[in-house]
Protein backbone atom coordinates (compact mmCIF):
# COMPACT_ATOMS: atom_id res chain seq x y z
CA UNK A 1 0.00 0.00 0.00
CA UNK A 2 1.63 3.27 -1.26
CA UNK A 3 1.72 6.09 1.26
CA UNK A 4 -0.86 8.54 0.28
CA UNK A 5 0.92 11.88 0.34
CA UNK A 6 -2.23 14.71 -1.26
CA UNK A 7 -5.81 12.60 -1.23
CA UNK A 8 -7.51 11.53 1.77
CA UNK A 9 -10.67 9.58 2.15
CA UNK A 10 -12.31 12.03 0.57
CA UNK A 11 -10.56 13.67 -2.15
CA UNK A 12 -7.66 16.04 -1.78
CA UNK A 13 -8.48 18.44 1.64
CA UNK A 14 -6.85 21.24 3.71
CA UNK A 15 -6.43 24.76 4.39
CA UNK A 16 -7.18 27.10 1.54
CA UNK A 17 -4.24 28.51 0.37
CA UNK A 18 -2.12 26.73 2.48
CA UNK A 19 -2.20 23.48 1.85
CA UNK A 20 -4.87 23.94 -1.37
CA UNK A 21 -2.66 26.38 -2.97
CA UNK A 22 -3.17 27.86 -6.55
CA UNK A 23 -0.02 25.84 -7.34
CA UNK A 24 -1.64 22.52 -5.88
CA UNK A 25 -4.42 22.75 -8.06
CA UNK A 26 -2.68 24.03 -11.01
CA UNK A 27 -0.92 20.42 -10.59
CA UNK A 28 -3.95 18.60 -10.06
CA UNK A 29 -5.47 19.82 -12.84
CA UNK A 30 -2.62 18.52 -15.29
CA UNK A 31 -2.28 15.09 -13.57
CA UNK A 32 -5.66 14.26 -13.63
CA UNK A 33 -6.15 15.32 -16.66
CA UNK A 34 -3.53 13.61 -18.19
CA UNK A 35 -4.58 10.45 -16.56
CA UNK A 36 -7.75 10.81 -18.39
CA UNK A 37 -7.24 11.41 -21.80
CA UNK A 38 -8.21 8.51 -23.87
CA UNK A 39 -8.17 8.94 -27.29
CA UNK A 40 -7.65 11.25 -29.63
CA UNK A 41 -11.33 13.12 -28.91
CA UNK A 42 -11.83 16.81 -27.41
CA UNK A 43 -11.67 15.59 -23.95
CA UNK A 44 -14.27 17.82 -21.80
CA UNK A 45 -13.87 18.21 -17.60
CA UNK A 46 -17.00 19.56 -15.50
CA UNK A 47 -16.13 21.89 -12.44
CA UNK A 48 -18.74 22.62 -9.59
CA UNK A 49 -18.32 24.49 -6.14
CA UNK A 50 -19.61 25.40 -3.25
CA UNK A 51 -19.76 29.26 -1.86
CA UNK A 52 -16.36 29.48 -0.25
CA UNK A 53 -14.54 32.52 -1.28
CA UNK A 54 -11.27 30.47 -2.07
CA UNK A 55 -13.39 28.56 -4.54
CA UNK A 56 -12.76 31.39 -7.15
CA UNK A 57 -9.00 30.79 -6.56
CA UNK A 58 -9.08 27.03 -7.24
CA UNK A 59 -11.54 26.93 -9.75
CA UNK A 60 -9.29 29.41 -11.95
CA UNK A 61 -5.84 27.80 -10.99
CA UNK A 62 -7.23 24.29 -12.02
CA UNK A 63 -9.05 25.65 -15.27
CA UNK A 64 -5.54 26.65 -16.23
CA UNK A 65 -4.38 23.06 -15.39
CA UNK A 66 -7.04 21.20 -17.05
CA UNK A 67 -6.37 23.73 -20.40
CA UNK A 68 -2.79 23.29 -20.50
CA UNK A 69 -3.20 19.54 -21.40
CA UNK A 70 -5.62 19.71 -23.65
CA UNK A 71 -8.99 19.84 -21.75
CA UNK A 72 -12.11 21.52 -22.49
CA UNK A 73 -13.57 23.10 -19.40
CA UNK A 74 -17.36 23.33 -18.45
CA UNK A 75 -17.55 25.61 -15.25
CA UNK A 76 -21.32 24.89 -13.51
CA UNK A 77 -20.84 27.57 -10.51
CA UNK A 78 -22.12 26.94 -7.08
CA UNK A 79 -23.91 23.19 -7.35
CA UNK A 80 -24.27 20.01 -4.81
CA UNK A 81 -21.41 17.06 -4.84
CA UNK A 82 -23.95 14.58 -6.34
CA UNK A 83 -25.62 17.19 -8.76
CA UNK A 84 -21.79 17.28 -10.27
CA UNK A 85 -21.45 13.51 -10.72
CA UNK A 86 -24.89 13.14 -11.81
CA UNK A 87 -23.28 16.03 -14.94
CA UNK A 88 -20.33 14.60 -15.58
CA UNK A 89 -22.29 11.69 -16.59
CA UNK A 90 -24.88 12.96 -18.60
CA UNK A 91 -22.95 15.78 -20.08
CA UNK A 92 -20.36 12.82 -21.19
CA UNK A 93 -17.53 14.12 -19.57
CA UNK A 94 -14.31 12.87 -19.01
CA UNK A 95 -14.12 13.58 -15.55
CA UNK A 96 -15.88 15.55 -13.16
CA UNK A 97 -14.45 18.37 -9.85
CA UNK A 98 -16.07 19.08 -7.27
CA UNK A 99 -14.13 22.06 -5.18
CA UNK A 100 -15.55 21.69 -1.79
CA UNK A 101 -14.93 20.83 1.85
CA UNK A 102 -18.06 19.69 2.78
CA UNK A 103 -19.03 19.98 6.18
CA UNK A 104 -15.57 22.31 7.02
CA UNK A 105 -15.47 25.61 7.94
CA UNK A 106 -15.13 27.81 5.27
CA UNK A 107 -11.46 28.45 5.44
CA UNK A 108 -11.12 24.91 4.88
CA UNK A 109 -11.30 23.75 0.74
CA UNK A 110 -10.82 20.69 -1.16
CA UNK A 111 -10.97 18.84 -4.43
CA UNK A 112 -13.12 15.87 -4.78
CA UNK A 113 -12.62 13.67 -8.64
CA UNK A 114 -15.61 11.92 -10.29
CA UNK A 115 -14.72 9.44 -12.88
CA UNK A 116 -16.56 9.47 -16.72
CA UNK A 117 -18.85 6.84 -14.93
CA UNK A 118 -19.78 9.31 -11.98
CA UNK A 119 -18.08 7.37 -8.94
CA UNK A 120 -14.70 8.77 -7.22
CA UNK A 121 -11.89 7.87 -8.00
CA UNK A 122 -9.99 4.17 -6.59
CA UNK A 123 -6.98 4.29 -4.96
CA UNK A 124 -4.73 2.84 -8.14
CA UNK A 125 -6.09 6.17 -9.90
CA UNK A 126 -5.32 8.67 -7.29
CA UNK A 127 -1.75 7.14 -7.05
CA UNK A 128 -1.27 7.82 -10.41
CA UNK A 129 -2.48 11.43 -10.50
CA UNK A 130 -0.13 11.64 -7.01
CA UNK A 131 3.10 10.35 -8.76
CA UNK A 132 2.19 12.40 -11.86
CA UNK A 133 1.80 15.90 -8.93
CA UNK A 134 5.16 15.52 -7.76
CA UNK A 135 7.08 14.45 -11.35
CA UNK A 136 8.17 17.21 -13.90
CA UNK A 137 4.91 17.75 -16.43
CA UNK A 138 6.34 19.89 -18.89
CA UNK A 139 7.10 17.66 -21.74
CA UNK A 140 3.64 16.17 -21.35
CA UNK A 141 1.92 19.63 -21.86
CA UNK A 142 -0.29 19.96 -24.83
CA UNK A 143 0.86 21.49 -27.80
CA UNK A 144 -0.20 25.68 -28.47
CA UNK A 145 -2.91 24.68 -31.18
CA UNK A 146 -4.47 22.07 -28.67
CA UNK A 147 -4.95 24.04 -25.58
CA UNK A 148 -8.24 23.69 -24.02
CA UNK A 149 -11.03 26.24 -23.62
CA UNK A 150 -13.54 27.32 -21.48
CA UNK A 151 -16.79 28.43 -20.83
CA UNK A 152 -19.85 29.06 -18.27
CA UNK A 153 -22.80 26.82 -18.36
CA UNK A 154 -26.11 28.39 -18.02
CA UNK A 155 -28.71 25.96 -17.46
CA UNK A 156 -27.42 23.08 -15.21
CA UNK A 157 -29.55 24.27 -12.07
CA UNK A 158 -32.36 23.55 -13.87
CA UNK A 159 -30.95 19.87 -14.68
CA UNK A 160 -30.51 18.87 -11.48
CA UNK A 161 -33.46 19.96 -10.35
CA UNK A 162 -35.68 18.02 -13.29
CA UNK A 163 -33.39 14.88 -11.98
CA UNK A 164 -34.27 15.57 -8.36
CA UNK A 165 -37.77 15.35 -8.52
CA UNK A 166 -37.87 12.64 -11.44
CA UNK A 167 -36.68 10.29 -7.98
CA UNK A 168 -40.49 10.63 -6.47
CA UNK A 169 -43.16 8.91 -7.59
CA UNK A 170 -45.05 10.23 -10.39
CA UNK A 171 -47.98 12.63 -9.85
CA UNK A 172 -47.47 12.30 -6.11
CA UNK A 173 -47.19 16.24 -4.74
CA UNK A 174 -45.82 17.41 -2.01
CA UNK A 175 -49.00 19.82 -1.51
CA UNK A 176 -50.02 20.52 2.37
CA UNK A 177 -46.62 19.78 3.55
CA UNK A 178 -44.77 23.26 5.22
CA UNK A 179 -40.64 22.16 5.03
CA UNK A 180 -37.91 23.80 6.56
CA UNK A 181 -34.50 23.43 4.46
CA UNK A 182 -31.56 24.87 5.63
CA UNK A 183 -29.27 24.69 2.94
CA UNK A 184 -25.77 25.45 5.29
CA UNK A 185 -25.16 28.55 3.36
CA UNK A 186 -23.80 26.06 0.60
CA UNK A 187 -23.79 24.27 -2.66
CA UNK A 188 -27.55 23.58 -2.53
CA UNK A 189 -29.16 27.57 -1.76
CA UNK A 190 -30.76 27.44 -5.17
CA UNK A 191 -31.44 24.17 -6.13
CA UNK A 192 -33.37 22.86 -3.42
CA UNK A 193 -35.62 25.44 -2.30
CA UNK A 194 -36.77 25.54 -5.85
CA UNK A 195 -36.82 21.54 -6.05
CA UNK A 196 -39.30 21.51 -3.18
CA UNK A 197 -41.63 24.41 -4.49
CA UNK A 198 -42.08 23.04 -7.50
CA UNK A 199 -42.93 19.64 -6.10
CA UNK A 200 -45.48 21.27 -4.16
CA UNK A 201 -44.68 22.13 -0.88
CA UNK A 202 -45.09 25.52 0.97
CA UNK A 203 -40.77 26.19 1.91
CA UNK A 204 -39.47 27.93 4.39
CA UNK A 205 -35.63 28.29 3.26
CA UNK A 206 -32.84 29.22 5.52
CA UNK A 207 -28.71 29.48 4.85
CA UNK A 208 -29.55 30.48 1.58
CA UNK A 209 -27.24 33.38 1.42
CA UNK A 210 -24.50 32.76 0.84
CA UNK A 211 -21.63 35.59 1.21
CA UNK A 212 -18.09 33.79 0.65
CA UNK A 213 -17.56 33.16 4.57
CA UNK A 214 -20.95 32.00 5.97
CA UNK A 215 -20.77 28.14 4.94
CA UNK A 216 -21.72 25.54 7.22
CA UNK A 217 -21.30 28.67 9.90
CA UNK A 218 -24.13 27.89 13.33
CA UNK A 219 -26.30 26.15 10.14
CA UNK A 220 -26.79 23.14 8.13
CA UNK A 221 -26.64 19.22 9.36
CA UNK A 222 -23.54 20.36 11.34
CA UNK A 223 -25.03 22.40 13.56
CA UNK A 224 -29.06 22.00 12.91
CA UNK A 225 -30.37 23.89 16.05
CA UNK A 226 -31.14 26.51 13.66
CA UNK A 227 -33.44 24.06 11.77
CA UNK A 228 -35.26 22.74 14.85
CA UNK A 229 -35.82 26.06 16.04
CA UNK A 230 -36.98 27.07 12.68
CA UNK A 231 -39.35 24.07 12.54
CA UNK A 232 -40.98 24.98 15.90
CA UNK A 233 -40.83 28.73 14.88
CA UNK A 234 -42.80 27.98 11.67
CA UNK A 235 -44.99 24.74 13.11
CA UNK A 236 -43.47 23.30 10.20
CA UNK A 237 -44.44 19.01 8.91
CA UNK A 238 -40.62 18.82 9.00
CA UNK A 239 -36.76 20.51 8.95
CA UNK A 240 -33.95 19.69 6.56
CA UNK A 241 -30.56 20.23 6.65
CA UNK A 242 -27.85 19.74 4.36
CA UNK A 243 -24.33 20.56 5.34
CA UNK A 244 -22.10 22.64 2.67
CA UNK A 245 -22.02 20.23 -0.70
CA UNK A 246 -25.79 18.51 0.18
CA UNK A 247 -24.16 14.96 0.58
CA UNK A 248 -25.62 14.41 3.58
CA UNK A 249 -28.75 15.35 5.31
CA UNK A 250 -29.96 15.64 8.86
CA UNK A 251 -33.98 15.23 9.68
CA UNK A 252 -36.24 16.78 11.88
CA UNK A 253 -39.89 16.38 12.80
CA UNK A 254 -42.44 18.48 13.46
CA UNK A 255 -41.74 18.74 17.53
CA UNK A 256 -38.25 19.37 15.99
CA UNK A 257 -36.55 16.61 17.11
CA UNK A 258 -33.47 15.64 15.35
CA UNK A 259 -33.99 11.85 13.20
CA UNK A 260 -30.89 10.00 12.69
CA UNK A 261 -29.45 8.41 9.64
CA UNK A 262 -30.29 4.73 10.93
CA UNK A 263 -33.65 5.77 11.03
CA UNK A 264 -33.28 7.31 7.74
CA UNK A 265 -31.96 4.30 6.59
CA UNK A 266 -35.14 2.04 8.32
CA UNK A 267 -37.64 4.52 6.40
CA UNK A 268 -35.88 3.74 3.01
CA UNK A 269 -34.97 0.13 3.55
CA UNK A 270 -38.40 -0.36 4.65
CA UNK A 271 -40.62 1.56 1.96
CA UNK A 272 -38.36 -0.33 -1.00
CA UNK A 273 -38.50 -3.20 0.79
CA UNK A 274 -42.75 -2.86 0.06
CA UNK A 275 -42.16 -2.06 -3.29
CA UNK A 276 -39.88 -4.49 -4.08
CA UNK A 277 -36.56 -1.89 -5.08
CA UNK A 278 -34.35 -3.50 -2.72
CA UNK A 279 -32.10 -5.18 -5.13
CA UNK A 280 -30.61 -7.69 -2.38
CA UNK A 281 -32.57 -8.23 0.51
CA UNK A 282 -30.39 -5.78 3.06
CA UNK A 283 -28.91 -2.88 3.32
CA UNK A 284 -25.19 -1.90 3.54
CA UNK A 285 -24.04 0.52 6.73
CA UNK A 286 -20.80 1.23 8.69
CA UNK A 287 -19.84 -0.55 12.13
CA UNK A 288 -21.02 2.34 13.99
CA UNK A 289 -24.81 1.84 12.84
CA UNK A 290 -26.95 1.16 15.89
CA UNK A 291 -27.83 -2.34 16.79
CA UNK A 292 -31.70 -1.55 17.13
CA UNK A 293 -31.15 -0.48 13.29
CA UNK A 294 -30.24 -4.18 12.73
CA UNK A 295 -32.80 -6.00 14.89
CA UNK A 296 -34.90 -4.27 13.46
CA UNK A 297 -34.27 -4.83 9.63
CA UNK A 298 -34.02 -8.50 11.04
CA UNK A 299 -37.63 -8.56 11.47
CA UNK A 300 -38.46 -7.50 8.42
CA UNK A 301 -36.38 -10.47 6.97
CA UNK A 302 -33.18 -7.92 5.51
CA UNK A 303 -30.01 -8.05 6.68
CA UNK A 304 -27.71 -5.31 7.12
CA UNK A 305 -23.54 -5.50 6.03
CA UNK A 306 -21.27 -3.42 7.92
CA UNK A 307 -18.28 -2.13 6.67
CA UNK A 308 -15.52 0.64 8.21
CA UNK A 309 -16.71 3.70 8.70
CA UNK A 310 -16.58 5.55 5.67
CA UNK A 311 -18.89 6.90 2.85
CA UNK A 312 -16.27 5.11 0.29
CA UNK A 313 -15.92 1.46 2.07
CA UNK A 314 -20.08 1.89 2.10
CA UNK A 315 -20.44 2.45 -1.99
CA UNK A 316 -16.88 0.05 -2.60
CA UNK A 317 -19.08 -2.71 -0.98
CA UNK A 318 -22.85 -1.47 -2.28
CA UNK A 319 -20.99 -1.91 -6.04
CA UNK A 320 -19.01 -5.10 -5.08
CA UNK A 321 -22.25 -6.90 -3.91
CA UNK A 322 -25.12 -5.44 -6.04
CA UNK A 323 -26.93 -3.69 -2.90
CA UNK A 324 -28.63 -0.05 -3.65
CA UNK A 325 -29.42 1.43 -0.47
CA UNK A 326 -26.30 2.49 1.98
CA UNK A 327 -25.07 4.70 4.64
CA UNK A 328 -24.42 6.12 7.40
CA UNK A 329 -25.46 7.39 10.76
CA UNK A 330 -24.18 10.89 10.08
CA UNK A 331 -26.90 11.39 7.54
CA UNK A 332 -24.72 10.33 4.72
CA UNK A 333 -26.93 7.78 2.66
CA UNK A 334 -26.79 5.87 -0.59
CA UNK A 335 -29.31 5.45 -2.83
CA UNK A 336 -27.68 4.11 -6.03
CA UNK A 337 -30.86 3.59 -8.22
CA UNK A 338 -30.67 7.76 -8.80
CA UNK A 339 -26.64 8.69 -7.75
CA UNK A 340 -23.12 7.55 -7.46
CA UNK A 341 -22.45 9.60 -4.37
CA UNK A 342 -24.29 10.25 -1.07
CA UNK A 343 -26.94 12.87 -2.00
CA UNK A 344 -28.74 14.40 1.23
CA UNK A 345 -31.02 15.73 -0.98
CA UNK A 346 -32.63 12.85 -2.85
CA UNK A 347 -32.31 10.90 0.53
CA UNK A 348 -34.77 13.72 2.09
CA UNK A 349 -37.12 13.22 -0.95
CA UNK A 350 -37.43 9.98 -0.34
CA UNK A 351 -38.81 10.55 3.55
CA UNK A 352 -41.11 13.22 1.83
CA UNK A 353 -42.86 10.43 -0.43
CA UNK A 354 -43.35 8.20 2.38
CA UNK A 355 -44.61 10.55 4.98
CA UNK A 356 -46.72 11.67 2.00
CA UNK A 357 -48.31 8.04 1.33
CA UNK A 358 -48.82 7.44 4.43
CA UNK A 359 -50.42 10.39 6.05
CA UNK A 360 -48.62 10.41 8.96
CA UNK A 361 -46.33 12.97 11.25
CA UNK A 362 -42.80 12.66 10.58
CA UNK A 363 -42.52 11.78 14.43
CA UNK A 364 -44.45 8.84 13.55
CA UNK A 365 -42.42 7.61 10.07
CA UNK A 366 -39.28 8.18 11.13
CA UNK A 367 -39.24 6.28 14.40
CA UNK A 368 -39.16 2.92 13.19
CA UNK A 369 -37.05 1.38 15.72
CA UNK A 370 -35.98 1.97 19.39
CA UNK A 371 -31.77 2.94 19.45
CA UNK A 372 -29.61 1.25 21.48
CA UNK A 373 -27.93 3.25 24.52
CA UNK A 374 -24.46 3.76 22.44
CA UNK A 375 -21.50 4.98 24.75
CA UNK A 376 -18.73 6.28 22.52
CA UNK A 377 -15.25 7.24 23.82
CA UNK A 378 -11.86 8.75 22.61
CA UNK A 379 -8.56 7.59 24.17
CA UNK A 380 -5.79 9.89 22.53
CA UNK A 381 -2.31 8.66 23.04
CA UNK A 382 1.01 9.55 21.91
CA UNK A 383 2.89 6.94 19.81
CA UNK A 384 2.97 3.36 19.59
CA UNK A 385 0.14 0.64 18.92
CA UNK A 386 -1.95 0.78 22.30
CA UNK A 387 -4.18 -1.66 20.74
CA UNK A 388 -1.34 -4.12 20.57
CA UNK A 389 -0.63 -4.65 24.01
CA UNK A 390 -1.37 -7.45 25.83
CA UNK A 391 -3.67 -5.99 28.71
CA UNK A 392 -5.49 -3.82 26.50
CA UNK A 393 -6.51 -6.84 24.56
CA UNK A 394 -7.20 -9.08 27.07
CA UNK A 395 -9.26 -6.04 28.51
CA UNK A 396 -11.20 -5.82 25.12
CA UNK A 397 -11.81 -9.46 25.35
CA UNK A 398 -13.46 -9.22 29.18
CA UNK A 399 -15.36 -6.35 27.82
CA UNK A 400 -16.64 -8.26 24.31
CA UNK A 401 -17.34 -11.68 27.11
CA UNK A 402 -19.29 -9.20 29.54
CA UNK A 403 -21.76 -8.41 26.37
CA UNK A 404 -21.85 -11.43 24.35
CA UNK A 405 -25.32 -11.55 22.95
CA UNK A 406 -26.71 -8.37 24.31
CA UNK A 407 -24.40 -5.68 22.84
CA UNK A 408 -21.64 -4.82 20.76
CA UNK A 409 -18.24 -3.59 20.80
CA UNK A 410 -16.20 -1.41 17.93
CA UNK A 411 -12.46 -0.56 19.13
CA UNK A 412 -10.41 1.27 16.13
CA UNK A 413 -7.91 3.72 15.97
CA UNK A 414 -9.08 7.22 14.26
CA UNK A 415 -8.38 7.38 10.47
CA UNK A 416 -7.34 11.52 10.74
CA UNK A 417 -5.87 12.04 14.94
CA UNK A 418 -3.62 9.81 17.33
CA UNK A 419 -6.89 8.60 19.22
CA UNK A 420 -8.43 5.49 19.72
CA UNK A 421 -12.15 5.33 19.06
CA UNK A 422 -14.64 3.12 21.53
CA UNK A 423 -17.92 2.67 20.89
CA UNK A 424 -20.17 0.21 23.14
CA UNK A 425 -23.69 -0.47 22.72
CA UNK A 426 -26.08 -3.40 24.31
CA UNK A 427 -29.56 -3.26 25.62
CA UNK A 428 -28.26 -2.62 29.68
CA UNK A 429 -26.74 1.00 29.56
CA UNK A 430 -25.07 -0.02 33.06
CA UNK A 431 -23.20 -2.95 31.77
CA UNK A 432 -21.95 -1.49 28.39
CA UNK A 433 -20.51 1.38 30.69
CA UNK A 434 -18.42 -1.01 32.93
CA UNK A 435 -17.07 -2.66 29.31
CA UNK A 436 -16.52 0.84 27.71
CA UNK A 437 -14.61 2.09 31.11
CA UNK A 438 -13.03 -1.18 31.61
CA UNK A 439 -11.05 -0.79 27.90
CA UNK A 440 -10.42 3.27 28.49
CA UNK A 441 -8.97 2.52 32.04
CA UNK A 442 -6.66 -0.20 30.30
CA UNK A 443 -6.14 2.05 27.42
CA UNK A 444 -5.42 4.92 29.59
CA UNK A 445 -2.73 2.79 31.68
CA UNK A 446 -0.99 1.93 28.16
CA UNK A 447 -1.32 5.03 25.59
CA UNK A 448 2.31 6.04 26.08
Amino acid sequence: MMLRKYFGTDGIRGRANGVITPELALKVGQATGLVFRRGEHRHRVVIGKDTRLSGYMIETALVAGFTSVGMDVLLLGPMPTPAVAMLTRSMRADLGVMISASHNPFDDNGIKLFGPDGYKLSDDVEHKIEALIDADMTKQLAQSAELGRAKRIDGVHDRYIEFAKRTMPRNLSLDGLRVVIDCANGAAYRVAPDALWELGADVVAIGVEPDGFNINHECGSTAPDTLTRKVREMRADIGIALDGDADRVVIADEHGHLVDGDQLLAVIAESWAADHLLTKPGIVATVMSNLGLERHLKSLNLSLVRTPVGDRYVLEHMREHGYNVGGEQSGHIILSNYTTTGDGFIAALQLLAVVKKKNKPVSQVCHRFEPLPQILRNVRYRGGKPLEHAKVRSAIADAENRLNGHGRLVVRPSGTEPVIRIMGEGDDKAMVEEAVDGIVDALTAHAV
